[in-house]
């Protein structure tokens, strides 16, 4: 289907194929691609005749902040997104691919549920084949006035990635409160702005993470099936970081890497590795300058360890950590105390695969996905030896943990931290 037809098909769509009252349901018009051509379109009111028109738009926006889509809509007028569906009417915003034109999608606003005063996003995908159902849109929303509303939400949940897309917002009204001027459109319609405006969403990188919580933990939350997969000793040559970084891209799964500040400058010295994670979604911990047994040491030197530790992260990537690990897991309550003034989480954990000793990849595969339960932190290594066995176990290990219902998070995801982006 070339691109203008399935920019039409959209439209029909929004024109009359939307209900979006109390159980949001959508499905086509079964007017087929009958619309008008809209190419140029823009903000003026109605497209047709009748007592009513469209709901007309004075601005809308579309923005990135952080990892979030930020959509802005005001109005000329009041309006009530509860009603939208009672009168008829239809506000959302069409999704179209950069390079050709077609519309991916649309992201249509709905009146709250049941004794809720907040108002609903759907995403409705569109294809070749046609739309496919409607599903709801995890969002914060708000309103300053009547006039008004903001809605924020990751671009996953509309079906997006981060890269650059075109956007219109369209407000539709559906006869007999407007009769369109074209016999066979499903009704009539405001486009704003006039064209499709070009937006360039871009990978999100975090520049630190907030501490929450306790001092000192071992895993997360035990009532969901989440875990955390963490690397300890890198950066490091043999195997080569970037290959570990590959299988969990491959996979589709994020780690934790705790990293030791001295191995930076040598390993990875313009901090493309640490920026690569940190695009991937995986998180960089602080594992002290140069892995001593930190219980042993005076408070001044412990404190030079992790500061070091944290300033070379952050000249290589720009990242600030909230997350340590001491070495060996040696802790006590005056390191942890001084780790936290520093604003340091100190991690330790509840699976060890004893990588380090090399006992075979199948003995290090076992460990993990044996001992792993709701909430765990899996301990392995990608530095400080030959880690050969963990590459090679951590395929495996993702697919038998995906199998059994787990999902991967790093540290900071599961301890429910927040992240601070640019």
């Amino acid at each position: 289907m070339p691109a203008i037809r399935l920019r039409l098909a959209a439209l029909v769509l929004a024109l009359g194929g939307l209900v979006l009252g109390s159980g949001a349901t959508f499905g086509s018009s079964g007017n087929g691609l009958g619309a008008a051509n809209t190419r140029g379109a823009g903000p003026r009111p109605g497209a047709g005749t009748g007592p009513e028109r469209p709901l007309q738009i004075k601005s809308a926006s579309l923005t990135q902040d952080g990892q979030d889509i930020v959509w802005r809509l005001e109005l000329t007028g009041p309006f009530s997104p509860g009603a939208l569906a009672h009168d008829r009417r239809s506000l959302c915003l069409l999704i179209e691919r950069a390079g050709t034109g077609s519309v991916a999608g649309e992201v249509c606003l709905a009146g709250p549920k049941g004794s809720s005063s907040v108002p609903r996003l759907f995403y409705m995908p569109i294809t070749r084949q046609g739309a496919s159902p409607g599903r709801l849109v995890t969002a914060s929303i708000g309103r300053s006035s009547n006039r008004e509303l903001s809605a924020r939400f990751l671009p996953s949940a509309a079906g997006l990635s981060y890269q650059p897309l075109r956007w219109q917002v369209i407000s539709t009204l559906r006869p007999p409160g407007c009769v369109p001027l074209v016999p066979d459109r499903a009704g009539c319609y405001t486009l704003y702005p006039a064209r499709p405006t070009l937006v360039s969403l871009s990978t999100p990188l975090p520049t630190g993470c907030v501490p929450a919580g306790p001092a000192l933990v071992f895993n997360g939350p035990r009532n969901q099936r989440m875990v955390a997969l963490t690397f300890d000793d890198g950066p490091w040559p043999s195997p080569p970081t970037s290959q570990f970084l590959d299988v969990l891209e491959r996979y589709h799964a994020v780690a934790t890497f705790f990293e030791i500040g001295s191995e930076i400058g040598p390993y990875d010295p313009g901090g493309g590795l640490e920026r690569r994670m940190l695009a991937d979604g995986d998180m960089i911990g602080n594992h002290t300058w140069t892995h001593p047994d930190m219980t042993r040491l005076d408070s001044s030197t412990q404190r030079s360890q992790l500061e070091q530790t944290s300033a070379a992260i952050k000249a290589a990537s720009g990242f600030t950590p909230c997350l340590w690990r001491p070495p060996y897991g040696a802790q006590n309550s005056g390191v942890v105390g001084l780790a936290r003034s520093l604003g340091l989480i100190t991690v330790n954990w509840d699976v060890d695969t004893v990588d380090w000793s090399t006992p075979g990849t199948s003995t290090i595969y076992q460990r993990a996905v044996d001992g792993a339960r709701p909430g765990s932190i899996i301990l392995q290594h990608f530095g400080g030896g030959p880690r050969y066995q963990t590459l090679a176990a951590l395929p495996q290990e993702i697919s038998t943990l995906r199998r059994r219902g787990y999902r991967f998070m790093t540290v900071a995801e599961l301890l429910g931290l927040r992240l601070i982006y640019k």
